[in-house]
C-alpha cells in the first residue's frame, strides 16, 4: 500500500499549526486583558500608580526579569531600546493602601549581555496589591522571565526564553530557540518552537504546535496536545489526555489515567496508559503500547509492534508490502484481538486463544491456516492458528486469554479512509481542547492575580 498523500499530510499540520496559534493568540489577549484590568473587586475604591521608562536595547542581547507577583506582558518591536510600563492597583480602603503602591520598585541594569529588571517591594506594609508589568523589547532578543503569581504572554522572539511563575498561565508565540516553560499550577501554550523545549505545569494543559528539537512536557493533571516534535518527544500526565499528531524521533507517551492518540510516528514509540486507550494512526518504526484498562487500535503498522491490554481489545491493520524489521507480538488478557492482513503480506502466523466459554479463532477464507486444538502446559483448553502466509516471513504472536482472535483481509481503499478519519479526529479533539482553554481563560486567568492578593503578615509584602 502507497502512503498518504504527502502534500495533504503538509496540509494536515499546516493548518493545524496555525490553528494552535490563532487560539493562543485569543487566549493570550483574554488573558491580558484581564491580567491589567484585574485588581480590587468591581465598584471598590482603588487608588493605583503606573512606573513607566526606557532604556537602550540591541538585538541579540538577554533580557532578564525577576517579579515578586503580577502578571507579564511581552511585546516586541523592531527598535533598539526597551520600553516598560509597572501598573500598580490596591484597594483605596486599606490601611496601607499608598504605602502598598510607593513602597512597590523596579531595578533597571545593564548588564555584560543585556538588560535585568528586578521588580519587589521595598517597604514591609501589609494588605492587598495588584500588579502587571509590560515590556516591549527587540524581537531579535532571548527572555527570562519569573513571577511569584500571574499569567505570563509573550509574544514571538527570536532567541530562547525561559519563563516561569508559581501560579499563572503562560502563552507564547514563535521562540526561535530552546525554551523552558514552567508554573506551578495554570495552562502552557504555546506555538512553535525552534530548539528544544521543557514544559511543566503542576495541574493544566499543555497545548504546542510545532517543535523542531526535542520535547519534554508534564503535567500532574492535565491534558497534553502536541501538533508535532522534530526530536525526542518524553510526555507525561498524572491524570489526563496524550495526543501527538507526528513525531519524528523517538517518542515516549504516559498518563495515569487518559488516552494516548498518535498520528503519525517515524522512530520508536514507547506508550502506556493505566486507565485508557491507544491509538496510533501510522507506525514507521518500532512500537511497545501498554494499557491496563483500554482498546488499542492501530490503522497502519509497518514495523514491529507489541502491544497488550489487561481489558480491551486489539485492532491491527498491516500495511503493504511489509518490511523485515522485526516480528509482533500482540495480547490482550480481556479482549478481542481483530488483524487485518492484505492478501500479499509475507508473515508467519502463531495464534493463540485460551478457551474460555465459546472464545476461538476465527480466519478469513484467503488465508490457509491450520487450526488446531489442545491443552496448554497448565491444563486448560487452547485453540492454536498457524500458518506461513506468501512464504512466510516475520512472525505474528498473538494471545488472546478471554477473547476471540479474528484474521480479517485487509480492504485498502477502507484502510486508507480510516486512515484519513483518524487524523481528522485528532485535529478535532485538539480544536475542542483549545475551545475549552479560551473558556478556562476568562473564567480562571485572574485566579492567580487573585491568590496572589491575600492579605499578608508583616513579613511579606507581596500581598
Amino acid at each position: 500500500m502507497s502512503l498518504p498523500n504527502r502534500t495533504a499530510q503538509k496540509h494536515f499540520s499546516t493548518s493545524l499549526a496555525a490553528l494552535i496559534f490563532v487560539v493562543a493568540l485569543l487566549a493570550a489577549g483574554a488573558w491580558a486583558h484581564r491580567a491589567v484590568y484585574s485588581g480590587p473587586p468591581n465598584g471598590a475604591p482603588r487608588v493605583t500608580r503606573d512606573l513607566t521608562g526606557s532604556v537602550p536595547a540591541h538585538d541579540g542581547e538577554h533580557i532578564r526579569l525577576s517579579t515578586e507577583l503580577g502578571s507579564v506582558i511581552v511585546h516586541t518591536a523592531a527598535s533598539s531600546k526597551l520600553d516598560y510600563r509597572v501598573h500598580l492597583e490596591t484597594d483605596a480602603t486599606q490601611k496601607d493602601a499608598q504605602n502598598l503602591l510607593d513602597g512597590f520598585h523596579l531595578a533597571v541594569n545593564q548588564t555584560r549581555d543585556g538588560i535585568s529588571l528586578a521588580a519587589a517591594s521595598r517597604d514591609h506594609w501589609t494588605g492587598r496589591l495588584w500588579a502587571t508589568l509590560e515590556l516591549t523589547i527587540p524581537q531579535n532578543s532571548s527572555l527570562d522571565i519569573s513571577t511569584g503569581g500571574g499569567n505570563i504572554d509573550a509574544a514571538s522572539i527570536e532567541g530562547r526564553a525561559r519563563i516561569m511563575t508559581q501560579g499563572g498561565n503562560i502563552t507564547t508565540a514563535n521562540i526561535g530557540g530552546a525554551a523552558h516553560l514552567e508554573t506551578g499550577g495554570g495552562n502552557i501554550v504555546a506555538k512553535n518552537v525552534d530548539g528544544d523545549l521543557f514544559a511543566e505545569t503542576g495541574g493544566g494543559h499543555i497545548t504546542v504546535g510545532s517543535v523542531n528539537g526535542n520535547a519534554t512536557l508534564r503535567t500532574t493533571g492535565g491534558h497534553i496536545r502536541v501538533a508535532s516534535v522534530q526530536g525526542a518527544a518524553h510526555i507525561y500526565t498524572g491524570g489526563g489526555n496524550i495526543s501527538l499528531e507526528h513525531s519524528g524521533a523517538v517518542l515516549t507517551a504516559e498518563t495515569d489515567g487518559g488516552q494516548i492518540e498518535v498520528g503519525e510516528a517515524t522512530g520508536l514509540v514507547r506508550a502506556k496508559t493505566d486507565g485508557g486507550g491507544i491509538r496510533v494512526v501510522r507506525l514507521f518504526g518500532p512500537t511497545d503500547l501498554q494499557t491496563s484498562s483500554g482498546s488499542i487500535y492501530l490503522t497502519q503498522i509497518d514495523n514491529a509492534v507489541k502491544a497488550s491490554t489487561s481489558s480491551g481489545g486489539i485492532t491491527a491493520w498491516f500495511a503493504s508490502p511489509a518490511k523485515p524489521h522485526g516480528g509482533c507480538d500482540l495480547q490482550s488478557d480481556d479482549g478481542d484481538i481483530v488483524v487485518h492482513l492484505p492478501r500479499e503480506l509475507p508473515v508467519t502466523i502463531d495464534a493463540q486463544v485460551e478457551q474460555e466459554g465459546d472464545h476461538s479463532v476465527i480466519v478469513d477464507p484467503a488465508f490457509p491456516l491450520k487450526v488446531s486444538y489442545g491443552d496448554s502446559f497448565d491444563g486448560a483448553r487452547v485453540v492454536r492458528a498457524e500458518g506461513a502466509l506468501n512464504g512466510g516471513g516475520e512472525v505474528l504472536h498473538l494471545r488472546a486469554l478471554a477473547g476471540n482472535i479474528q484474521f480479517v483481509l485487509s480492504d485498502a481503499e477502507k484502510q486508507m479512509q480510516i486512515y484519513h478519519d483518524q487524523m481528522s479526529q485528532i485535529q478535532k479533539q485538539m480544536t475542542q481542547l483549545q475551545q475549552q482553554l479560551l473558556l478556562q481563560a476568562f473564567d480562571s486567568a485572574g485566579d492567580s492575580q487573585s491568590a496572589g492578593s491575600e492579605p499578608s503578615n508583616q513579613d511579606s509584602p507581596r500581598h
